[in-house]
Protein backbone atom coordinates (compact mmCIF):
# COMPACT_ATOMS: atom_id res chain seq x y z
CA UNK A 1 0.00 0.00 0.00
CA UNK A 2 3.28 2.48 0.60
CA UNK A 3 4.19 1.30 -2.99
CA UNK A 4 0.55 2.67 -4.35
CA UNK A 5 0.42 5.46 -2.41
CA UNK A 6 3.90 6.67 -3.90
CA UNK A 7 2.87 6.01 -7.57
CA UNK A 8 -0.44 8.23 -6.88
CA UNK A 9 1.57 11.14 -5.42
CA UNK A 10 3.49 10.78 -8.57
CA UNK A 11 0.63 10.83 -10.84
CA UNK A 12 -1.05 14.29 -8.91
CA UNK A 13 2.39 15.67 -8.94
CA UNK A 14 2.92 15.18 -12.96
CA UNK A 15 -0.95 17.18 -13.09
CA UNK A 16 0.82 19.91 -11.16
CA UNK A 17 4.02 19.92 -13.37
CA UNK A 18 4.35 22.61 -16.09
CA UNK A 19 3.43 21.13 -19.04
CA UNK A 20 7.09 19.65 -21.13
CA UNK A 21 7.35 19.84 -24.75
CA UNK A 22 5.04 17.24 -26.57
CA UNK A 23 6.28 14.41 -28.18
CA UNK A 24 4.73 11.69 -30.03
CA UNK A 25 4.68 10.58 -33.62
CA UNK A 26 7.80 13.11 -34.93
CA UNK A 27 5.77 16.53 -36.60
CA UNK A 28 7.99 18.77 -38.92
CA UNK A 29 8.54 22.01 -36.79
CA UNK A 30 10.78 23.82 -40.12
CA UNK A 31 13.02 23.97 -42.78
CA UNK A 32 16.08 25.41 -44.40
CA UNK A 33 15.04 26.72 -46.86
CA UNK A 34 12.05 27.39 -45.27
CA UNK A 35 9.07 25.39 -46.76
CA UNK A 36 7.71 27.28 -50.11
CA UNK A 37 9.83 30.10 -49.86
CA UNK A 38 12.00 31.78 -52.90
CA UNK A 39 15.70 31.80 -52.69
CA UNK A 40 18.31 33.25 -54.34
CA UNK A 41 20.65 30.32 -55.31
CA UNK A 42 21.30 26.24 -54.96
CA UNK A 43 21.41 25.42 -51.69
CA UNK A 44 24.45 22.89 -50.49
CA UNK A 45 22.54 21.29 -47.96
CA UNK A 46 18.57 21.04 -46.78
CA UNK A 47 17.87 20.90 -42.98
CA UNK A 48 14.57 19.84 -41.58
CA UNK A 49 13.77 20.44 -38.02
CA UNK A 50 11.26 17.70 -36.30
CA UNK A 51 9.10 17.49 -32.78
CA UNK A 52 11.30 14.43 -31.64
CA UNK A 53 14.46 13.14 -32.31
CA UNK A 54 14.24 11.11 -36.01
CA UNK A 55 16.24 8.27 -37.60
CA UNK A 56 16.67 8.73 -41.68
CA UNK A 57 14.96 5.91 -43.52
CA UNK A 58 17.88 4.60 -45.76
CA UNK A 59 17.16 5.37 -49.59
CA UNK A 60 13.70 7.44 -48.68
CA UNK A 61 15.05 10.98 -47.94
CA UNK A 62 15.81 12.93 -51.00
CA UNK A 63 16.00 16.33 -53.15
CA UNK A 64 14.85 16.47 -56.36
CA UNK A 65 15.97 18.98 -58.78
CA UNK A 66 13.37 20.77 -60.84
CA UNK A 67 14.68 18.92 -63.86
CA UNK A 68 13.08 15.63 -61.80
CA UNK A 69 17.10 14.33 -60.88
CA UNK A 70 17.90 13.16 -57.68
CA UNK A 71 20.65 15.68 -56.25
CA UNK A 72 20.60 14.59 -52.53
CA UNK A 73 23.45 12.36 -50.81
CA UNK A 74 22.37 10.09 -47.71
CA UNK A 75 21.04 11.88 -44.87
CA UNK A 76 22.06 11.98 -41.83
CA UNK A 77 20.03 12.66 -38.10
CA UNK A 78 21.47 14.50 -34.64
CA UNK A 79 18.34 14.51 -32.12
CA UNK A 80 15.52 16.48 -34.14
CA UNK A 81 17.95 17.29 -36.88
CA UNK A 82 17.70 15.71 -40.07
CA UNK A 83 20.61 16.91 -42.80
CA UNK A 84 20.66 16.47 -46.25
CA UNK A 85 23.59 17.23 -48.36
CA UNK A 86 22.58 18.35 -52.14
CA UNK A 87 24.32 18.57 -55.40
CA UNK A 88 23.80 21.27 -57.68
CA UNK A 89 21.15 20.74 -60.05
CA UNK A 90 21.76 20.64 -64.02
CA UNK A 91 19.31 23.10 -63.89
CA UNK A 92 18.78 25.02 -61.07
CA UNK A 93 15.77 27.48 -61.42
CA UNK A 94 12.50 26.47 -60.49
CA UNK A 95 10.95 24.02 -57.37
CA UNK A 96 12.64 21.78 -55.10
CA UNK A 97 10.92 18.68 -54.26
CA UNK A 98 12.32 17.48 -50.33
CA UNK A 99 11.16 13.83 -49.94
CA UNK A 100 11.75 12.70 -46.28
CA UNK A 101 10.35 9.01 -44.50
CA UNK A 102 11.72 8.75 -40.82
CA UNK A 103 11.38 6.87 -37.84
CA UNK A 104 10.10 9.14 -35.08
CA UNK A 105 11.23 8.13 -31.19
CA UNK A 106 8.41 6.19 -30.36
CA UNK A 107 9.14 4.18 -33.39
CA UNK A 108 6.35 5.43 -35.45
CA UNK A 109 7.20 5.93 -39.34
CA UNK A 110 6.49 9.62 -40.43
CA UNK A 111 6.19 10.63 -44.04
CA UNK A 112 5.86 13.72 -45.96
CA UNK A 113 7.42 15.97 -48.43
CA UNK A 114 8.60 20.15 -48.99
CA UNK A 115 9.10 22.38 -51.44
CA UNK A 116 11.11 25.16 -51.76
CA UNK A 117 11.99 27.26 -55.42
CA UNK A 118 15.32 28.90 -56.66
CA UNK A 119 15.14 31.94 -58.64
CA UNK A 120 11.38 31.85 -59.28
CA UNK A 121 8.93 28.93 -58.81
CA UNK A 122 8.12 26.00 -61.36
CA UNK A 123 5.93 22.75 -61.35
CA UNK A 124 7.00 20.98 -58.52
CA UNK A 125 8.39 17.91 -59.54
CA UNK A 126 6.76 14.28 -58.65
CA UNK A 127 7.30 12.79 -55.32
CA UNK A 128 9.49 9.72 -55.76
CA UNK A 129 7.06 7.33 -53.74
CA UNK A 130 4.24 7.22 -51.08
CA UNK A 131 4.99 9.01 -48.16
CA UNK A 132 2.17 7.18 -46.05
CA UNK A 133 1.87 4.02 -45.13
CA UNK A 134 0.33 1.03 -46.61
CA UNK A 135 -3.31 -0.17 -45.64
CA UNK A 136 -2.13 -3.61 -45.41
CA UNK A 137 0.78 -2.49 -42.72
CA UNK A 138 -2.14 0.14 -41.19
CA UNK A 139 -4.41 -3.19 -39.91
CA UNK A 140 -1.30 -5.53 -39.16
CA UNK A 141 0.19 -3.35 -36.60
CA UNK A 142 -2.95 -3.22 -33.92
CA UNK A 143 -3.09 -6.90 -34.97
CA UNK A 144 0.81 -7.41 -33.76
CA UNK A 145 0.18 -5.71 -30.46
CA UNK A 146 -3.46 -7.07 -29.60
CA UNK A 147 -1.87 -11.02 -30.29
CA UNK A 148 1.08 -9.99 -28.15
CA UNK A 149 -1.22 -8.85 -25.27
CA UNK A 150 -3.22 -12.04 -25.93
CA UNK A 151 -0.31 -14.03 -25.53
CA UNK A 152 0.86 -12.14 -22.28
CA UNK A 153 -2.57 -13.14 -20.26
CA UNK A 154 -2.45 -16.09 -21.21
CA UNK A 155 1.14 -16.83 -20.07
CA UNK A 156 1.15 -14.89 -16.65
CA UNK A 157 -2.65 -16.24 -15.37
CA UNK A 158 -1.98 -19.73 -15.88
CA UNK A 159 1.40 -19.23 -14.57
CA UNK A 160 0.78 -17.44 -11.31
CA UNK A 161 -2.09 -19.82 -10.54
CA UNK A 162 -0.18 -22.76 -11.01
CA UNK A 163 2.53 -21.56 -8.73
CA UNK A 164 0.35 -20.52 -5.89
CA UNK A 165 -3.19 -20.96 -6.21
CA UNK A 166 -3.77 -24.14 -8.06
CA UNK A 167 -6.05 -26.98 -6.46
CA UNK A 168 -3.69 -29.40 -5.46
CA UNK A 169 -6.17 -32.38 -6.73
CA UNK A 170 -6.73 -30.64 -10.22
CA UNK A 171 -4.69 -31.60 -13.73
CA UNK A 172 -2.09 -29.33 -14.22
CA UNK A 173 -1.18 -29.99 -17.80
CA UNK A 174 -3.69 -28.28 -20.08
CA UNK A 175 -2.95 -24.90 -17.62
CA UNK A 176 0.83 -25.59 -18.40
CA UNK A 177 0.40 -26.02 -21.95
CA UNK A 178 -1.79 -22.66 -22.11
CA UNK A 179 1.08 -20.38 -20.60
CA UNK A 180 3.43 -21.95 -22.40
CA UNK A 181 1.13 -21.25 -26.37
CA UNK A 182 1.17 -17.84 -24.43
CA UNK A 183 4.68 -17.27 -24.65
CA UNK A 184 4.47 -18.92 -28.14
CA UNK A 185 1.94 -16.20 -29.00
CA UNK A 186 4.19 -13.52 -27.66
CA UNK A 187 7.14 -14.65 -29.63
CA UNK A 188 4.79 -14.71 -32.57
CA UNK A 189 3.41 -11.37 -32.71
CA UNK A 190 7.36 -9.52 -31.91
CA UNK A 191 7.95 -11.35 -34.63
CA UNK A 192 5.37 -9.85 -36.71
CA UNK A 193 6.03 -6.67 -35.07
CA UNK A 194 9.50 -6.79 -36.68
CA UNK A 195 8.72 -7.88 -40.20
CA UNK A 196 5.44 -5.19 -40.47
CA UNK A 197 8.09 -2.59 -38.98
CA UNK A 198 9.89 -3.11 -42.05
CA UNK A 199 6.99 -2.38 -44.73
CA UNK A 200 5.73 0.65 -42.46
CA UNK A 201 9.42 1.97 -42.44
CA UNK A 202 9.57 2.29 -46.30
CA UNK A 203 5.92 2.70 -47.20
CA UNK A 204 5.33 -0.57 -48.74
CA UNK A 205 2.89 -3.50 -48.68
CA UNK A 206 3.24 -5.72 -46.10
CA UNK A 207 4.74 -8.49 -48.02
CA UNK A 208 7.51 -6.39 -50.39
CA UNK A 209 9.89 -6.75 -47.60
CA UNK A 210 13.84 -7.48 -48.20
CA UNK A 211 16.44 -8.63 -46.94
CA UNK A 212 17.80 -4.90 -46.48
CA UNK A 213 14.46 -3.68 -45.12
CA UNK A 214 14.38 -6.94 -42.57
CA UNK A 215 17.78 -5.82 -41.73
CA UNK A 216 17.94 -1.90 -40.99
CA UNK A 217 14.57 -2.88 -38.56
CA UNK A 218 16.79 -5.13 -37.01
CA UNK A 219 19.97 -2.86 -36.04
CA UNK A 220 17.48 -0.43 -34.86
CA UNK A 221 17.03 0.70 -31.16
CA UNK A 222 13.29 -0.79 -32.17
CA UNK A 223 14.94 -4.23 -33.62
CA UNK A 224 17.27 -4.56 -30.75
CA UNK A 225 14.41 -3.93 -28.32
CA UNK A 226 12.28 -6.79 -29.76
CA UNK A 227 14.79 -8.97 -30.44
CA UNK A 228 15.66 -8.64 -26.42
CA UNK A 229 12.60 -9.64 -25.98
CA UNK A 230 12.47 -12.58 -27.56
CA UNK A 231 15.87 -14.05 -25.56
CA UNK A 232 13.82 -13.04 -22.28
CA UNK A 233 11.01 -15.36 -23.65
CA UNK A 234 13.14 -18.18 -24.14
CA UNK A 235 15.28 -18.00 -20.99
CA UNK A 236 11.74 -17.40 -19.32
CA UNK A 237 10.25 -20.70 -20.53
CA UNK A 238 13.65 -22.51 -19.72
CA UNK A 239 13.01 -21.46 -16.30
CA UNK A 240 9.21 -21.90 -16.31
CA UNK A 241 8.87 -25.62 -15.91
CA UNK A 242 8.66 -25.97 -11.98
CA UNK A 243 7.02 -22.89 -11.76
CA UNK A 244 4.22 -24.35 -13.66
CA UNK A 245 4.70 -27.91 -11.19
CA UNK A 246 4.82 -25.46 -8.01
CA UNK A 247 8.16 -26.85 -6.66
CA UNK A 248 9.90 -23.49 -7.85
CA UNK A 249 12.01 -22.67 -4.79
CA UNK A 250 12.17 -18.64 -3.88
CA UNK A 251 15.28 -17.75 -6.22
CA UNK A 252 13.91 -19.13 -9.23
CA UNK A 253 10.64 -17.20 -8.11
CA UNK A 254 12.49 -14.16 -7.87
CA UNK A 255 14.28 -14.74 -11.15
CA UNK A 256 11.24 -15.15 -13.14
CA UNK A 257 9.19 -12.45 -12.07
CA UNK A 258 12.13 -10.09 -12.69
CA UNK A 259 12.44 -11.42 -16.10
CA UNK A 260 9.08 -10.79 -17.28
CA UNK A 261 9.06 -7.47 -15.76
CA UNK A 262 12.40 -7.11 -18.33
CA UNK A 263 10.49 -8.34 -20.80
CA UNK A 264 7.33 -6.79 -20.24
CA UNK A 265 9.12 -2.86 -20.14
CA UNK A 266 10.01 -3.57 -23.73
CA UNK A 267 6.57 -2.81 -24.48
CA UNK A 268 6.47 0.97 -23.74
CA UNK A 269 10.12 1.39 -24.82
CA UNK A 270 8.87 0.74 -28.12
CA UNK A 271 6.04 3.19 -28.14
CA UNK A 272 4.99 6.44 -26.92
CA UNK A 273 5.99 6.03 -23.16
CA UNK A 274 9.85 6.07 -24.52
CA UNK A 275 8.95 9.75 -26.49
CA UNK A 276 6.94 11.21 -23.75
CA UNK A 277 7.91 13.88 -21.17
CA UNK A 278 8.88 12.29 -17.89
CA UNK A 279 9.67 9.09 -19.42
CA UNK A 280 11.15 7.10 -17.16
CA UNK A 281 7.48 7.56 -15.25
CA UNK A 282 5.59 6.77 -18.00
CA UNK A 283 8.00 3.73 -18.58
CA UNK A 284 7.53 2.44 -15.58
CA UNK A 285 3.39 3.25 -15.17
CA UNK A 286 2.96 1.69 -18.46
CA UNK A 287 4.80 -1.89 -17.27
CA UNK A 288 2.72 -1.53 -13.86
CA UNK A 289 -0.31 -1.02 -16.26
CA UNK A 290 0.69 -4.16 -18.38
CA UNK A 291 1.59 -6.81 -15.68
CA UNK A 292 -1.43 -6.04 -13.65
CA UNK A 293 -3.57 -6.16 -17.06
CA UNK A 294 -1.83 -9.80 -17.54
CA UNK A 295 -2.65 -10.57 -14.22
CA UNK A 296 -6.38 -9.62 -13.59
CA UNK A 297 -7.03 -10.62 -17.43
CA UNK A 298 -5.08 -14.35 -17.26
CA UNK A 299 -6.12 -14.98 -13.75
CA UNK A 300 -9.88 -14.39 -15.28
CA UNK A 301 -9.40 -16.65 -18.17
CA UNK A 302 -7.51 -19.58 -16.45
CA UNK A 303 -10.90 -19.30 -13.86
CA UNK A 304 -13.50 -19.95 -16.80
CA UNK A 305 -11.44 -22.46 -18.83
CA UNK A 306 -10.10 -24.13 -16.22
CA UNK A 307 -11.24 -24.15 -12.34
CA UNK A 308 -15.04 -22.74 -12.08
CA UNK A 309 -16.46 -25.78 -13.84
CA UNK A 310 -14.81 -28.87 -12.56
CA UNK A 311 -13.31 -28.13 -9.58
CA UNK A 312 -14.84 -29.04 -6.36
CA UNK A 313 -16.52 -26.73 -3.97
CA UNK A 314 -14.75 -26.57 -0.89
CA UNK A 315 -11.21 -26.21 -3.29
CA UNK A 316 -12.90 -22.75 -4.73
CA UNK A 317 -13.99 -22.07 -1.23
CA UNK A 318 -10.07 -21.82 -0.59
CA UNK A 319 -9.14 -20.24 -4.07
CA UNK A 320 -11.14 -17.89 -4.66
CA UNK A 321 -11.09 -15.66 -2.54
CA UNK A 322 -7.21 -16.11 -2.31
CA UNK A 323 -7.68 -14.83 -6.57
CA UNK A 324 -10.16 -12.12 -5.48
CA UNK A 325 -7.36 -10.47 -3.11
CA UNK A 326 -4.81 -10.93 -5.90
CA UNK A 327 -7.21 -9.69 -8.67
CA UNK A 328 -8.14 -6.41 -6.22
CA UNK A 329 -4.74 -5.28 -5.90
CA UNK A 330 -4.19 -5.69 -9.93
CA UNK A 331 -6.90 -3.45 -10.30
CA UNK A 332 -5.91 -0.85 -8.24
CA UNK A 333 -2.40 -1.00 -9.98
CA UNK A 334 -4.50 -1.19 -13.15
CA UNK A 335 -5.97 1.94 -12.70
CA UNK A 336 -3.22 3.66 -11.03
CA UNK A 337 -0.72 2.84 -14.19
CA UNK A 338 -3.03 4.25 -16.76
CA UNK A 339 -4.11 7.05 -14.88
CA UNK A 340 -0.24 8.20 -14.64
CA UNK A 341 0.21 7.76 -18.55
CA UNK A 342 -3.53 9.36 -19.01
CA UNK A 343 -2.32 12.48 -17.14
CA UNK A 344 0.94 12.86 -19.79
CA UNK A 345 -0.39 11.44 -22.18
CA UNK A 346 -3.66 13.34 -22.96
CA UNK A 347 -2.47 16.77 -21.68
CA UNK A 348 -5.52 18.55 -21.30
CA UNK A 349 -9.31 17.96 -20.01
CA UNK A 350 -10.70 19.04 -23.82
CA UNK A 351 -8.14 16.54 -25.17
CA UNK A 352 -10.36 13.80 -24.05
CA UNK A 353 -12.64 14.58 -26.90
CA UNK A 354 -11.13 16.82 -29.50
CA UNK A 355 -8.68 13.95 -30.48
CA UNK A 356 -8.93 10.61 -31.72
CA UNK A 357 -6.81 9.78 -28.39
CA UNK A 358 -8.52 11.07 -25.86
CA UNK A 359 -12.11 9.60 -27.49
CA UNK A 360 -10.73 6.17 -27.72
CA UNK A 361 -9.34 6.53 -24.42
CA UNK A 362 -12.90 7.68 -22.98
CA UNK A 363 -14.42 4.21 -24.67
CA UNK A 364 -11.37 2.27 -22.54
CA UNK A 365 -12.69 3.18 -19.53
CA UNK A 366 -16.34 3.16 -20.44
CA UNK A 367 -15.50 -0.61 -21.27
CA UNK A 368 -13.16 -0.93 -18.08
CA UNK A 369 -16.00 0.75 -15.79
CA UNK A 370 -18.45 -1.92 -16.61
CA UNK A 371 -15.82 -4.70 -16.25
CA UNK A 372 -15.36 -3.18 -12.88
CA UNK A 373 -18.90 -3.15 -11.86
CA UNK A 374 -18.94 -6.89 -12.48
CA UNK A 375 -16.19 -8.13 -11.11
CA UNK A 376 -17.25 -6.32 -7.75
CA UNK A 377 -20.24 -7.69 -7.72
CA UNK A 378 -18.28 -11.25 -8.40
CA UNK A 379 -16.14 -10.62 -5.73
CA UNK A 380 -19.34 -9.32 -3.02
CA UNK A 381 -20.46 -13.06 -3.88
CA UNK A 382 -17.30 -14.64 -2.70
CA UNK A 383 -17.23 -12.52 0.26
CA UNK A 384 -20.54 -13.76 1.56
CA UNK A 385 -19.54 -17.32 0.08
CA UNK A 386 -22.24 -18.08 -1.81
CA UNK A 387 -20.15 -19.58 -5.33
CA UNK A 388 -20.06 -22.90 -3.82
CA UNK A 389 -23.53 -23.37 -3.48
CA UNK A 390 -26.20 -22.52 -6.26
CA UNK A 391 -24.17 -19.36 -7.63
CA UNK A 392 -21.50 -21.31 -9.18
CA UNK A 393 -23.08 -21.04 -12.21
CA UNK A 394 -23.88 -17.10 -11.91
CA UNK A 395 -20.38 -16.84 -10.81
CA UNK A 396 -19.25 -18.26 -14.20
CA UNK A 397 -21.49 -15.92 -16.35
CA UNK A 398 -19.68 -13.24 -14.53
CA UNK A 399 -16.07 -13.95 -14.93
CA UNK A 400 -16.71 -14.77 -18.62
CA UNK A 401 -18.57 -11.66 -18.96
CA UNK A 402 -15.67 -9.91 -17.18
CA UNK A 403 -13.14 -11.75 -20.07
CA UNK A 404 -15.04 -10.55 -22.88
CA UNK A 405 -15.18 -6.89 -21.68
CA UNK A 406 -11.36 -7.43 -21.34
CA UNK A 407 -10.96 -8.65 -24.77
CA UNK A 408 -12.29 -5.28 -25.88
CA UNK A 409 -10.22 -3.13 -23.74
CA UNK A 410 -7.05 -5.32 -24.96
CA UNK A 411 -8.67 -4.45 -28.54
CA UNK A 412 -8.73 -0.86 -27.96
CA UNK A 413 -5.48 -0.69 -25.91
CA UNK A 414 -3.96 -1.92 -29.67
CA UNK A 415 -5.63 0.66 -31.13
CA UNK A 416 -4.39 3.36 -29.16
CA UNK A 417 -1.37 2.71 -29.34
CA UNK A 418 -0.81 3.31 -32.88
CA UNK A 419 -2.83 7.06 -32.38
CA UNK A 420 -0.78 9.96 -31.49
CA UNK A 421 -1.24 11.13 -28.51
CA UNK A 422 -3.50 14.19 -27.17
CA UNK A 423 -1.07 15.97 -25.52
CA UNK A 424 0.65 16.06 -28.93
CA UNK A 425 -2.07 17.92 -30.30
CA UNK A 426 -0.10 21.38 -29.89
CA UNK A 427 2.51 20.31 -31.85
CA UNK A 428 0.53 19.00 -34.70
CA UNK A 429 -0.92 22.61 -34.66
CA UNK A 430 2.18 24.03 -34.86
CA UNK A 431 3.86 21.62 -37.62
CA UNK A 432 5.08 23.29 -40.63
CA UNK A 433 2.81 22.39 -43.77
CA UNK A 434 4.26 23.15 -47.48
CA UNK A 435 0.63 25.06 -48.17
CA UNK A 436 1.44 27.73 -50.61
CA UNK A 437 0.39 27.97 -54.04
CA UNK A 438 2.49 28.73 -57.26
CA UNK A 439 1.46 29.77 -60.70
CA UNK A 440 2.44 30.87 -64.19
CA UNK A 441 0.23 34.01 -65.71
CA UNK A 442 0.76 35.20 -69.41
CA UNK A 443 -0.20 38.45 -70.69
CA UNK A 444 1.20 39.85 -74.41
CA UNK A 445 4.18 41.73 -73.09
CA UNK A 446 5.04 39.70 -70.17
CA UNK A 447 4.96 36.32 -68.43
CA UNK A 448 4.49 36.43 -64.09
CA UNK A 449 5.51 33.70 -62.19
CA UNK A 450 4.35 34.23 -58.72
CA UNK A 451 3.56 32.29 -55.03
CA UNK A 452 1.66 33.17 -52.39
CA UNK A 453 3.05 31.60 -49.16
CA UNK A 454 1.28 30.55 -47.02
CA UNK A 455 -2.31 31.00 -48.48
CA UNK A 456 -4.75 31.17 -44.99
CA UNK A 457 -7.02 33.75 -43.35
CA UNK A 458 -4.93 36.15 -41.75
CA UNK A 459 -2.28 38.69 -42.51
CA UNK A 460 1.49 37.42 -43.38
CA UNK A 461 0.68 36.26 -46.68
CA UNK A 462 3.77 36.70 -48.73
CA UNK A 463 3.96 37.42 -51.95
CA UNK A 464 6.83 37.05 -54.27
CA UNK A 465 6.72 38.00 -58.00
CA UNK A 466 9.16 37.23 -61.06
CA UNK A 467 8.88 38.50 -64.24
CA UNK A 468 10.14 37.33 -67.55
CA UNK A 469 9.44 37.80 -71.41
CA UNK A 470 7.36 35.96 -73.79
CA UNK A 471 10.63 34.28 -74.52
CA UNK A 472 11.59 33.82 -71.20
CA UNK A 473 14.36 36.57 -70.23
CA UNK A 474 14.05 38.02 -66.90
CA UNK A 475 12.40 41.54 -67.22
CA UNK A 476 12.50 44.45 -65.18
CA UNK A 477 9.51 45.63 -63.58
CA UNK A 478 9.18 49.42 -62.87
CA UNK A 479 6.39 49.29 -60.72
CA UNK A 480 4.15 46.35 -58.98
CA UNK A 481 0.88 46.09 -57.70
CA UNK A 482 -1.29 43.40 -56.59
CA UNK A 483 -4.89 43.21 -55.76
CA UNK A 484 -7.35 40.80 -54.01
CA UNK A 485 -11.17 40.75 -54.39
CA UNK A 486 -13.15 38.24 -52.31
CA UNK A 487 -15.99 36.33 -55.04
CA UNK A 488 -19.25 35.97 -53.80
CA UNK A 489 -19.48 38.43 -50.93
CA UNK A 490 -19.86 41.70 -50.60
CA UNK A 491 -16.22 43.09 -49.19
CA UNK A 492 -14.76 45.79 -51.11
CA UNK A 493 -11.00 44.65 -53.09
CA UNK A 494 -8.07 45.69 -52.03
CA UNK A 495 -4.58 46.31 -53.11
CA UNK A 496 -1.12 46.67 -51.92
CA UNK A 497 2.07 47.71 -53.59
CA UNK A 498 5.25 45.30 -54.57
CA UNK A 499 8.63 46.40 -53.38
CA UNK A 500 11.01 45.73 -56.47
CA UNK A 501 14.18 43.49 -55.48
CA UNK A 502 17.56 42.63 -56.84
CA UNK A 503 17.44 40.98 -59.41
CA UNK A 504 15.08 43.86 -60.41
CA UNK A 505 12.46 41.35 -62.28
CA UNK A 506 11.64 40.27 -58.94
CA UNK A 507 9.18 42.25 -56.44
CA UNK A 508 8.50 41.07 -52.96
CA UNK A 509 4.88 42.16 -51.50
CA UNK A 510 2.27 40.84 -48.53
CA UNK A 511 -1.80 40.25 -48.65
CA UNK A 512 -4.48 40.38 -45.88
CA UNK A 513 -7.56 37.50 -46.17
CA UNK A 514 -9.81 38.80 -44.05
CA UNK A 515 -12.40 35.94 -44.95
CA UNK A 516 -11.98 32.01 -45.81
CA UNK A 517 -13.23 31.90 -49.67
CA UNK A 518 -12.35 32.09 -53.01
CA UNK A 519 -10.40 35.48 -54.30
CA UNK A 520 -9.44 36.92 -57.53
CA UNK A 521 -5.95 37.96 -57.73
CA UNK A 522 -4.30 40.51 -60.15
CA UNK A 523 -1.00 41.72 -60.80
CA UNK A 524 -0.14 44.41 -62.74
CA UNK A 525 3.35 45.12 -63.63
CA UNK A 526 4.60 48.55 -65.60
CA UNK A 527 7.65 47.20 -67.74
CA UNK A 528 8.31 51.37 -69.26
CA UNK A 529 6.80 54.77 -69.38
CA UNK A 530 4.09 53.16 -72.00
CA UNK A 531 3.65 49.47 -71.71
CA UNK A 532 1.50 47.71 -68.60
CA UNK A 533 -0.49 44.54 -68.62
CA UNK A 534 -2.62 43.44 -65.62
CA UNK A 535 -2.95 39.39 -64.92
CA UNK A 536 -5.59 37.52 -62.54
CA UNK A 537 -6.05 34.22 -61.65
CA UNK A 538 -8.50 32.40 -58.54
CA UNK A 539 -7.10 30.95 -55.50
CA UNK A 540 -9.14 29.27 -52.77
CA UNK A 541 -8.05 30.29 -48.98
CA UNK A 542 -9.79 27.78 -47.07
CA UNK A 543 -10.31 27.66 -42.83
CA UNK A 544 -7.73 25.41 -42.44
CA UNK A 545 -4.59 24.86 -43.86
CA UNK A 546 -5.06 22.86 -47.31
CA UNK A 547 -5.01 24.99 -49.84
CA UNK A 548 -6.12 24.55 -53.64
CA UNK A 549 -6.08 26.46 -56.93
CA UNK A 550 -8.26 26.97 -59.43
Amino acid sequence: MRALLLLLVVALGTVALPAGPASAHAALLGATPAPGSVVGSSPTEVIVTFSEPVTPVAGRVQVISPDGKRISDEATSSGATLRIPVRKADRPLGTYLVSYRVISADSHPVGGALTFSVGAPSTAPAEPGAAGIHRSVTLATPVTRFLAYAGLTLAVGPAIFLAVLWPRRRQRRAAALTAYAGLGLIGVATLGALWTQAPASTGAPLWDVSATDLGQVLSSSFGLILVARLALLGVIAGLLGPALRGTAGRVRGLTLIGLALAAMTTWPLTGHAAASPLAGVIVASDVVHIAAMAVWLGGLVTLTVFLLRRTHPRALGVVLPAWSRWAGLAVVWLVAGGVVQAVVQVGSIKALWETSYGQLLMAKVGVLAATLGAAAFARRMVQRKQVPAAGASRMRRLVALEVVATTVVLGLSAVLVQVNPGRSATVDQGAVRDNGISQTLTSPIYTLQFNIYPVQVGDNNTVHAFLYTPAGAPLPGKEWKVSARLLGQDVEPFSAPMLGLIPTHHALGALTFPLAGTYEIKFTVRISDLDQATVKTTIDVPASSATSTR
